[in-house]
């Protein structure tokens, strides 16, 4: 029971009695990967809960990138954010493509379409946008754009397990979209993903990329790589799946907690939630603006550091710095000067379902002292 009376167990540790129970089924089936039992389960639990049509789980969140990008065959430049895990450029320059960086947008962090038209070139074939933080983009408006430039739209919605606008999954948008099931996310299988897509022959084509290729055991179909995810954290995630509403419910209030406590505070701004979008709450930034605060964004995040209290400077720095990416011409700071404000700004504060409510309170006094 946590201190606002909402009974929960924690999204890290699913009941250990049951999961117990899950491993002795796994062990005596003999059966540990290769699409067994729980994987079929937790596909098709993930696809109802999540409302969308198919659903491939993978080992990780990164390979569902990497065999997006495979699957519908994209070369050239693919344009995305600067203002993301380095996963979501990496899996470009691994599919031989070149990333195109553009700014994003102050209020959702993600990559501003009235940046987009701008940087497409005859060679560019996709978009790549980023669902930062689980905040939803302006998807019409990028279909829109793509559609008009014959472009394909992969969503990187690593942050957005269960968010939906206006009563429809965010993951329904574009081409594909993938998700990430890390340990640190909201819903998790200790490790994996997801990639989601529209219909059944493309969910048949992902499955043989994710193993190698294979059709049946003499077919190999296309270079595939190995992408399988595991019985263990099947179970582990159909046990996750019962509790990661409650684990939500518990985040919400504490995100209100801050916003409550917070709203006001000179140079301190955050994000607020969107009408009809149901949010997941997986982090709550902060941005920092060090005139009116009294204090540079590093300057708070090493005194909370001191205090105990350990935010994220997430996404500090920006990819385009990174040194794989930094002589690109989109990466060039006077390109992305919002994106270069908002990584000079952030601090996620931290937010997990049992922050007790003494915790919080410490959070927002290093914040307000």
């Amino acid at each position: 029971m946590n201190n606002d009376g909402i009974k929960v167990t924690s999204p890290l540790l699913p009941p250990l009695d049951e999961f117990i129970t899950m491993l002795e089924d796994i062990w005596h089936r003999r059966w540990i990967t290769n699409n067994g039992q729980y994987h079929q389960q937790l596909e098709k639990a993930l696809a109802e809960y999540l409302k969308v049509p198919y659903i491939s789980l993978f080992t990780n969140g990164t390979l569902p990138l990497l065999t997006a990008l495979q699957a519908l065959d994209i070369k050239g430049e693919v344009i995305t954010t600067p203002y993301s895990f380095v996963a979501t450029t990496h899996s470009i320059w691994w599919n031989g493509c070149q990333p195109v960086f553009v700014d994003i947008e102050e209020d959702t962090c993600g990559i501003d379409p009235d940046k987009i038209e701008a940087a497409i070139t005859p060679r560019t074939t996709a978009i790549m946008p980023v669902h930062c933080y689980g905040h939803p983009l302006n998807m019409k408006r990028i279909q829109e754009i793509a559609d008009r430039h014959h472009l394909k739209v992969i969503y990187d919605a690593a942050h957005a397990f269960g968010v939906e606008k206006d009563g429809e999954s965010v993951l329904n948008a574009g081409d594909m979209s993938t998700i990430s099931f890390h340990a640190t996310k909201v819903y998790n299988t200790l490790e994996g993903g997801a990639l989601v897509m529209h219909d059944e022959e493309t969910k048949k084509h992902i499955d043989y990329l994710k193993n190698f290729g294979f059709e049946d055991d003499v077919t190999v179909v296309a270079p595939g790589i190995n992408s399988k995810v595991d019985e263990v954290r099947c179970a582990y995630g159909l046990l996750n799946l019962q509790q990661v509403d409650a684990a939500i419910a518990c985040r919400q209030k504490i995100a209100e907690k801050y916003r409550e406590a917070l709203r006001g505070v000179p140079g301190i701004r955050f994000f607020y939630d969107t009408p009809g979008v149901r949010h997941n709450y997986g982090y709550f930034p902060i941005f920092v603006n060090a005139k009116e605060y009294g204090m540079t964004r590093d300057e708070l995040y090493f005194k909370m550091q001191a205090a105990g209290v350990y935010g994220r400077r997430y996404f500090y720095p920006l990819i385009s710095t990174f040194s794989p990416y930094r002589d690109l011409p989109s990466a060039a700071p006077e390109n992305l000067p919002v994106a270069t404000k908002m990584a000079n700004e952030v601090i996620c504060l931290p937010i997990y379902h049992d922050l007790t409510n003494e915790d919080v309170e410490r959070v927002i006094r290093e914040l307000k002292g």
